[in-house]
């Protein structure tokens, strides 16, 4: 018999310490220990915990475990413990805090790229797990809450333009993952890639049933639709751009004709041409009726993304129009610099999931053509940079809603903190802005532990475990799951489940730990989970993508690597660089490759070994094409606005 609630315990957090007196009138408040990013922090990168209650000038200490030695020492300040300095030379080995009178942290590492080492794979792994089928030939949309492709979601999920980014922004390191889809020559995360642009294909019209919806589609006074079947020419869009920069040797030319024909066609009639505003009206409680915008529509910024995408494709047709395209994606951006009221919660926090895509498609305009954004895209940036660091002037460095209220009271966020680190990583490569980056790794932080309820966003099943579902390094999950839910999220990897309500803020006392069906009705001490679902992930895969614009470069050496150059002969060898999150192994030298272009020649990759153990750092010589006087050879790494590159010129002048 399965039982609609299993509550396991009254969950007193594996971090807090009371005593018993504690349910007495006058009892002793509870001490907190510190609370840390569980599964560690990325060298060179900001590094903080939270001890709740600890007063200023508290000392902490950290501990490496292995040697049993302090490595740094500190004062608490407003709750907080800072150790961003601490950036030891070799990684594998687990740290705790100490703070006095507060007890001990979990323990953690700190490593180069560690967060891409535990995190990269799983961002892309939940995608796959959660299709409404395997199979297309067997899909049947009426029987996938939601219509899929993603169970419980839709075609507004946009899985497939954020796989092509998270690819684009670090494709060597995807190269590693085969076969697991099926087809053991092609990287597993292009085989999902390829399954949502058929999936989006084979519905670009459909407007049958689905399992269940939360509202209905369309304009205020027109017909309804079933199915938001407008927003897959957005994926179609994104796997149209990649099929020029890296899915050429996966995708056939037949396959990409019709992609970008049924594009051409549709788009003016399904307007992508611009921002999508009142065309969802939802039955949700949270937020009923026509929206301007909300996670289960069009969002502010969707278009361009989805006119870049099509003008970046448009540029390599004979026949193609990439004027249109851009245009399009211009008046879009106008429309984000002219009216995205920061103050504005339908603009922002309310439309949850859906909230990251207006600072990331707008960064992404100055990353792949940032002489075509219209006048104004960067200090509109800028602006939201600003008010993201007023709003999340707090030892938790969340985000709050406003001067009264932490986070929404009843419904789920995880829209929240684990897309606005993406946004904010984005925004900060644009803006040179580090104090602005080092808050999106606090997003990453609150994700995996520093946060009110001291747990990881997602619970930690033993079946999760044992798929290789969940981070590595991490102690305590998330204490509520509904696995069972309308996405059946209890076998499916990298899921996050649930974030602190607003009654859990400042820090959450006492939880209830409950393995099964949650309502959305049990508030109160609950930490309430009612299940991820795919726009939630959506974020975390946001922030995994655009996290390595800050932290991976090419550069260009002369044969002893020793000196960096942009000039040399014809024919001279050089040492090509690459810094880049391909570190897997801790215990071996990982490889990875770079692209070089030598004029018009065909573009070639180079193979690239770390220089060490977990360096980071990856290698290999090149010998420059002889009788090029004057040539240019270009290295590159990373597509579609994330391209990392350096170029040397051939002169026989020394």
């Amino acid at each position: 018999m399965k039982l609609k609630y299993l509550v396991i315990c009254i969950f007193m957090l594996p971090a807090i310490e009371m005593t018993p007196c504690q349910a007495q009138t006058n009892a002793p408040q509870p001490v907190f220990k510190p609370f840390v990013n569980q599964a560690g922090y990325n060298l060179g990168e900001s590094k903080r915990f939270v001890c709740y209650g600890a007063p200023d000038n508290t000392p902490f200490k950290i501990v490496d475990t292995k040697i049993n030695q302090t490595v740094f020492e500190g004062k608490i300040l407003n709750n907080q413990g800072w150790f961003t300095e601490l950036n030891p030379v070799t990684s594998g080995d687990e740290y705790v805090v100490e703070v006095k009178d507060r007890g001990q942290s979990v323990p953690f590492w700190i490593a180069g790229h560690l967060m891409e080492k535990v995190s990269s794979k799983l961002a892309y792994d939940f995608f796959a797990d959660v299709r409404g089928y395997d199979d297309l030939e067997k899909y049947d949309m009426s029987k996938v809450y939601g219509g899929g492709p993603s169970r419980d979601g839709g075609a507004y999920g946009l899985e497939a333009v954020f796989e092509v980014l998270q690819y684009a922004s670090n494709p060597a390191l995807y190269d590693n993952w085969k076969s697991e889809l099926g087809n053991k020559k092609m990287p597993d995360l292009i085989a999902l890639i390829l399954w949502h642009a058929e999936f989006a294909y084979k519905y670009v019209d459909y407007n049958g049933p689905t399992g269940y919806r939360h509202g209905s589609l369309g304009y205020e006074g027109q017909p309804r639709m079933n199915y938001d079947f407008w927003n897959t020419l957005d994926q179609l869009a994104a796997v149209c751009a990649a099929y020029h920069s890296f899915l050429k040797p996966y995708l056939s030319e037949e396959k990409y004709r019709k992609y970008r024909k049924v594009c051409l066609d549709n788009w003016e009639k399904y307007d992508r041409q611009k921002v999508v505003r009142y065309w969802t009206y939802s039955v949700k409680w949270v937020d009923p009726g026509f929206q301007e915008f909300n996670e289960m529509g069009n969002a502010f910024g969707q278009s361009v993304f989805s006119n870049l995408f099509m003008y970046l494709c448009e540029k390599n047709e004979k026949d193609g129009h990439p004027e249109k395209f851009l245009k399009y994606a211009q008046e879009s951006a106008k429309d984000i610099i002219a009216n995205w009221d920061f103050n504005n919660p339908r603009h922002m926090w309310w439309i949850r999931n859906a909230e990251h895509i207006t600072p990331q498609a707008l960064a992404w305009f100055l990353l792949v053509a940032p002489d075509k954004a219209p006048q104004g895209t960067k200090e509109k940036l800028a602006a939201w940079a600003v008010h993201m660091k007023q709003k999340t002037n707090n030892f938790w460095k969340y985000r709050m809603h406003n001067e009264t209220e932490w986070a929404h009271a009843k419904t789920k966020e995880l829209g929240g903190a684990p897309a606005l680190g993406g946004s904010m990583f984005a925004v900060a490569y644009l803006l040179n802005d580090p104090e602005l980056r080092n808050l999106g790794w606090a997003q990453v932080d609150f994700v995996f532990g520093v946060n009110p309820v001291g747990t990881h966003l997602s619970n930690k099943s033993d079946d999760r475990v044992k798929i290789g579902g969940y981070w590595e390094g991490v102690e305590e999950g998330w204490p509520q799951a509904h696995p069972d839910g309308y996405g059946r999220l209890g076998l499916v990897r990298g899921t996050l489940d649930g974030t602190p309500l607003d009654n859990q803020f400042p820090i959450a006392k006492q939880v209830e730990k409950i393995i099964g069906e949650n309502n959305g009705q049990i508030f109160g001490k609950n930490a309430y989970a009612t299940e991820g679902w795919c726009v939630s992930n959506r974020g975390w895969e946001a922030t995994m993508t655009f996290c390595t614009l800050g932290s991976q470069q090419v550069r260009l050496f002369d044969a002893d690597y020793k000196n960096e150059i942009t000039q040399a002969r014809p024919g001279q060898t050089i040492t090509v660089e690459l810094k880049a999150a391909l570190n897997q192994d801790w215990n071996k030298a990982d490889k990875g490759w770079v692209e070089i272009r030598n004029g018009k020649e065909p573009v070639t990759k180079l193979e690239v070994t770390e220089t060490g153990p977990n360096t980071g750092l990856f290698t290999a010589k090149y010998q420059l094409p002889k009788g090029k006087n004057g040539g240019k050879t270009e290295v590159s790494y990373g597509y579609l606005g994330f391209e990392k590159r350096a170029a040397i010129t051939c002169s026989n002048k020394r």
